[in-house]
């Protein structure tokens, strides 16, 4: 069991201070204590069922901004689900968590076979702000659920089975993440972090979260626009941090003369392998780079570097830094014995930042008698307990921050005439740190249609994860128990760019 005595805690925002800027306008803490009232008893007024979770189907916009930190605020459990995933998919999901109610935007609708659907136009800010809203009984009564154990939401992860799991993250996961990064940096009040990460992610997620323990505000981009941002961090002060993946950094670091302003704290890179060169870039231009490592049973990052001054670079720089205390960290061979410095192996984690154990799972492969978690990630600690990432996830592929299950794809392009087998792998990708590929095999000799491939899979799988090269063979490397040698495959896309 997890001690959660110690929980950190941290000071009620001024409700004069700014909570939320976009291209729409600014916002305040009391606007949000506002909202609050307001959606707490349009829950009441539709009936919703608070042992469920309240979930969301849209794009990124203020309103769903608002609605994720009122849950927050509220203590009630929520969902977001990938607005740009397929019906199939989507369906699965709300099926696996059977929120109270959805809110969805209204083009969205007819992608799930859901009886609770609200449009998420209900919410909007604007009516929210104008109204006078008052309490019924029930909701004057409300009592918020904010113990530090309570689930305040639920994400979906993408694993090497092939099959999503649920991660059931809780309060005292979010209190020491915020506890750990505010030790290296975080912005002051009344300034900004940059969000321009997809909602159904834990690493945007934490961002609203962690600002709302910090009392500091989020400035809100619907998707990533390098030209709007290099203005940002370059010119406008008000912006102290922003989280990138390592596709995002490698377009920013593109345009000419990129920089940042010289009160700027830190670009928090996570999410995926990243690339030395990049490192090296951001210390030649003297571009503060917090290199981390984390996932969504972590709540995001639970390894980083130290912010240094004045390059705001680190020294080796390949690591991701030291694990944040109090938690545990452990690397381990494959008869699970600890290893010792500089020797890689497995990396299990253990302290109240990382999860309890997936929804619905029988969990004894992921977490040992003492209550480590085995993270399937592949590393090494120096001496100075400095962790290096050799490989994510034993065959999960990483693409532009988003995580890609090969056996989730495989199945899907087995499902498609005239493909007989198929395995998906990822290949080195400057852009994207890896790119999605696949080898197949068709029924008979006939000719396999890469583009037509891509085309079926676009109505059964979410974009970032159809292969961007389909290549053709006769058969698949295999062992003789019959199970596929991948690292054979990408000698078959050798020259075949």
């Amino acid at each position: 069991m997890i001690e959660t005595d110690n929980i950190p805690a941290f000071e009620t925002p001024n409700l004069d201070d700014l909570f939320l800027g976009s291209s729409f306008g600014l916002h305040s803490y009391k606007d949000l204590k506002q909202f609050q009232r307001f959606f707490l008893q349009f829950l009441y007024d539709f009936d919703h069922n608070f042992d469920k979770p309240v979930g969301f189907l849209a794009p990124s916009t203020d309103t769903l901004i608002f609605s994720i930190a009122a849950c927050w605020q509220l203590g009630i459990p929520f969902v977001i689900f990938d607005s740009k995933a397929p019906s199939q998919e989507l369906n699965t999901q709300i099926k696996a968590i059977d929120p109270g109610i959805i809110f969805s935007d209204q083009e969205l609708q007819s992608k799930i076979d859901y009886h609770d659907q609200i449009d998420i136009r209900q919410l909007d800010i604007s009516r929210a702000l104008n109204i006078d809203v008052e309490l019924g009984y029930r909701s004057k009564n409300f009592e918020p659920s904010t113990e530090s154990d309570s689930v305040f939401g639920y994400f979906f992860t993408s694993g090497t089975s092939g099959d999503p799991k649920i991660v059931p993250l809780k309060r005292r996961q979010i209190h020491y993440a915020a506890q750990a990064s505010a030790e290296n940096f975080k912005p002051r009040a009344n300034h900004f972090w940059l969000l321009c990460l997809p909602l159904n992610h834990i690493g945007a997620v934490s961002i609203i979260l962690r600002s709302l323990l910090y009392g500091s505000a989020i400035f809100r981009m619907k998707s990533f626009h390098p030209k709007m941002i290099t203005t940002f961090l370059k010119e406008n002060e008000l912006f102290q941090a922003a989280s990138l993946v390592p596709t995002m950094l490698k377009r920013l670091l593109e345009k000419p003369g990129f920089h940042v302003h010289n009160n700027f704290k830190a670009i928090l890179l996570g999410g995926g392998p990243i690339d030395p060169g990049l490192i090296k870039k951001c210390r030649n231009q003297g571009i503060p780079l917090v290199s981390s490592y984390g996932m969504t049973e972590t709540c995001a990052q639970i390894t980083a570097n130290p912010l240094l001054k004045p390059s705001g670079t680190y020294i080796p720089s390949k690591s991701v830094g030291f694990v944040f205390e109090p938690n545990q960290i452990q690397i381990r061979n494959e008869d699970n014995e600890v290893q010792s410095v500089n020797n890689p192996g497995e990396i299990w984690l253990k302290g109240p930042q990382v999860f309890d154990g997936y929804l619905n799972r029988d969990n004894a492969n992921f977490f040992d008698d003492e209550d480590w978690f085995r993270t399937g990630d592949f590393g090494y600690l120096n001496a100075n307990n400095q962790l290096f990432i050799e490989s994510r996830r034993s065959d999960l592929i990483v693409t532009g921050g988003e995580n890609v299950s090969p056996f989730e794809v495989e199945s899907e392009l087995e499902k498609i005439d005239p493909i007989s087998e198929a395995a998906v792998i990822g290949l080195p990708d400057k852009e994207w740190g890896e790119k999605v590929v696949a080898v197949v095999v068709a029924k008979t000799k006939q000719s396999i249609d890469s583009d037509k491939i891509q085309k079926e899979l676009r109505k059964r799988i979410t974009a970032f994860k159809i292969p961007k090269q389909i290549i053709q063979t006769d058969s698949l490397p295999r062992t003789r128990t019959g199970k596929i040698v991948r690292d054979e495959l990408p000698k078959l896309f050798n020259g075949k760019e």
